[in-house]
């Protein structure tokens, strides 16, 4: 099982990884709404642990822009505030389940667990831009309706556009998710595999879709 936690405070946030680290349970934090929603919509969640008041915004927001977006993920959300209506404007939003802090990190353990069981096991994902066709749970690509055979890097490149389309994508944020956070993003790596996925996708086919904003990054759109 793979957790994101989006909690700005460090000493809560670590004392949540290390318990469920204990259980076998893979996380990663975020401490903004800005990395939350980079995060979310880079990787793949099984559950996602939501605080409502973050630097940047509103967990209430995030969640029901997530919701807006067509993310499915189960969302528990984690608050201070312990009021009626709070915990309706939260369920409201899109939110599978509301736990208020303090908590007893079994009660979240067993929380997240049953989340966990309730989620389907497959979620259908496909993206759609012009004539090309992503489905990112089967990693099908079509152009055109003809099959696309790409690389397991080539692929994981264009999921990373494919999951914010239409928005610029930035080299960090792209080298993190096809490499790892340790990869240089400054090294060429990164323009030689988007040439090689140009070269499938693009060439001999109208739009392009692969676009390059100088300065910022990649962007998938027509």
């Amino acid at each position: 099982m793979r957790l994101l936690i989006v909690e700005d405070d460090p000493e809560l946030a670590a004392v949540l990884t290390r318990g469920f680290s204990e259980h076998g349970i893979e996380t990663v934090h975020a401490a903004t709404v800005s990395e939350a929603r980079r995060q979310a919509h880079l990787g793949e969640f099984d559950i996602l642990l939501l605080d409502v008041m973050l630097p940047g915004g509103s967990g209430i927001d995030l969640c029901r822009d997530l919701r807006r977006a067509g993310h499915s993920t189960p969302i528990l959300m984690l608050t201070a505030r312990d009021a009626v209506d709070d915990r309706v404007h939260g369920l409201d939003a899109g939110a599978d389940d509301y736990l208020t802090k303090p908590f007893a990190f079994r009660e979240l353990l067993a929380r997240v667990r049953a989340l966990a069981r309730r989620r389907p096991a497959f979620i259908p994902r496909v993206v759609e831009v012009a004539d090309l066709r992503v489905d990112l749970a089967s990693h099908r690509v079509q152009r055109a309706g003809q099959p696309v055979e790409l690389t397991a890097k080539e692929f994981a490149l264009l999921e990373c556009l494919a999951l914010q389309v239409g928005q610029v994508v930035d080299r960090t944020a792209i080298t993190a998710h096809v490499w790892d956070d340790n990869h240089d993003p400054f090294t060429n790596v990164l323009e030689v595999l988007v040439r090689r996925l140009r070269r499938k996708l693009d060439d001999g086919f109208e739009p392009k879709l692969i676009q390059t904003v100088r300065g910022a990054g990649y962007l998938l759109g027509s």
